[in-house]
């Protein structure tokens, strides 16, 4: 019979097998060039830095404070 700590064991385990698969599953792709909302060139440096940017640094924020 598994006690606590068996249980506990199994739990943990089976959330870091959920973390990891869902973790391989994201695909990132390639950074845009220019920002999709207002059509300026993103920063070189951007690009680079975050990998799959989409947006400007402008217009990121204020899509992260939409939410």
């Amino acid at each position: 019979m598994a006690d606590v700590a068996d249980i506990a064991n199994d739990q943990a385990q089976y959330l870091l097998d959920v973390a990891l698969q869902r973790r391989a599953a994201v695909v990132v792709r390639a950074s845009a060039e220019f920002c999709e909302d207002c059509d300026d060139p993103i920063p070189l440096l951007r690009q680079q830095k975050v990998p799959g940017c989409q947006t400007c640094v402008s217009c990121q924020t204020v899509r992260e404070r939409r939410r």
